[in-house]
């Protein structure tokens, strides 16, 4: 039968004492820390020396020190968690063709590769170790640090902090905007709006004209239809487009005589100028109507639906997934708006946005997928206040302390 007699605790080492059911008695450990539990005894029973003092003392900070390297082990791995998530995000968005385990893989491979460069600048610059090519490793640190942080994990970073704020009310804007071009086209907006301007415009001349008419058919010093009537009606004919208008044959100089030759010629000015309006709208009708109304209205109900679901949760703008179909019914839309631009009458700075002197059109949300297009948008004053310098912040402070971690963890002693 084996009993345990109490366990003998030493800062943070721990010595188990056991026995068979009789003696002789049996104790399991290392023969350093044989000699540890002996000074241990002669330490409670005073019969110490001030060197083996020391020793204990040695012992005691091993201890603290060993502690401190656990909780900075843990810290770092908490820290380095954020900054791979992050990194890794970013990595899927901009390339959703690879699978999320081979993001992870790369992103921690190349955030331990960072902390390793850190550790080696941090221990080539400490004075009391012996390093070897002390220079030649502070320069290797520093370009591991330069390639691996600087241009990969600190800039993915900050483009998944920056995302995740921004692209709510981006997307939302995109969407918005592409549904008010997609309406002019569905509606026919800019056509009718052009056609309704021509017709206004052919009706008001036309009736200034006819009141010059009236008003020499009611002149008391010429009563009547004379040649000056004559001349206006082949004014008439150029703003109708007709051959001639033939003078009616109704004469008469009295003044209801007149009011009965004004009545009449307005009603045939009046059946003129309907013909006149039914020409403008048709010759300004395109044969391909039909086709963008078409298209227009499948495109807009497409985003409509997509944006239903985003306010009622069933799509995440953070899924790599929903985020890149969004993307594509956009872009749809996108090829639609620069394919019968013609027929949409654009906002200040929109028409480059969907109709690009080079290149195909890029949507607002496919931007923000790439980290290149947010950083190259960002340096060009694009996302001016949306914040991106407090996400630059935060994730230069998550990826600093777990280097700082890293290097205490690791520390060389």
């Amino acid at each position: 039968m084996v009993s345990s007699c109490p366990v003998i605790e030493c800062g943070v080492l721990f010595i188990r004492v056991t026995a068979l059911s009789e003696p002789p008695f049996r104790i399991d450990f290392h023969p350093a820390l044989f000699v540890l539990y002996k000074r241990l005894s002669r330490v409670r029973m005073g019969q110490t020396n001030a060197l083996e003092k020391s020793e204990l003392e040695v012992f005691k900070v091993m201890g603290q020190n060993n502690l401190l390297r656990i909780i900075s082990l843990v810290a770092f791995l908490a820290l380095a968690g954020v900054s791979c998530w992050a990194t890794q995000e970013s990595l899927h968005l901009l390339l959703p063709s690879w699978p999320s385990v081979l993001c992870w893989v790369v992103t921690v491979a190349f955030f331990i590769i960072a902390s390793w460069g850190t550790k080696l600048i941090v221990d080539s610059m400490n004075q009391n170790v012996y390093i070897e090519r002390r220079g030649t490793k502070f320069i290797c640190g520093i370009l591991v640090v330069l390639v691996f942080w600087l241009l990969f994990s600190m800039p993915t970073n900050t483009h998944t902090f920056f995302y995740r704020n921004a692209i709510p009310s981006i997307a939302a804007s995109d969407i918005t905007t592409t549904k008010t071009y997609l309406d002019q086209l569905r509606n026919n907006t800019v056509t009718e709006k052009k056609i309704q301007d021509k017709q206004n415009e052919i009706s008001n001349k036309v009736w200034s004209k006819f009141g010059e008419l009236k008003a020499e058919i009611e002149n008391d010093a010429n009563p009547g239809f004379g040649p000056n009537a004559k001349r206006i009606l082949a004014e008439f004919a150029d703003l109708l487009q007709v051959k001639e208008i033939q003078p009616l044959s109704y004469n008469g100089t009295s003044q209801q005589q007149r009011a009965r030759l004004t009545v009449a010629y307005r009603s045939k000015i009046q059946t003129l100028l309907d013909t006149r309006l039914t020409n403008v709208r048709n010759s300004m009708l395109t044969p391909d109507e039909a086709t963008y109304k078409k298209q227009a209205t499948a495109d807009w109900k497409n985003l409509d639906l997509f944006e239903a679901a985003i306010n009622d949760g069933s799509a995440d703008l953070n899924n790599a997934d929903d985020v890149n179909e969004l993307n594509a019914r956009l872009f749809k839309s996108y090829s639609t708006i620069k394919s019968y631009s013609q027929y949409i009458e654009f906002q200040d700075g929109d028409r480059e946005q969907y109709v690009p002197s080079e290149g195909e059109a890029v949507t607002k949300v496919k931007r923000m997928l790439s980290v290149f297009d947010v950083w190259k948008d960002f340096m060009s004053g694009k996302y001016r206040g949306h914040g991106l310098i407090i996400w630059v912040l935060l994730s230069v402070l998550v990826d600093v302390g777990a280097f700082i971690f890293f290097d205490i963890a690791f520390k060389k002693e």
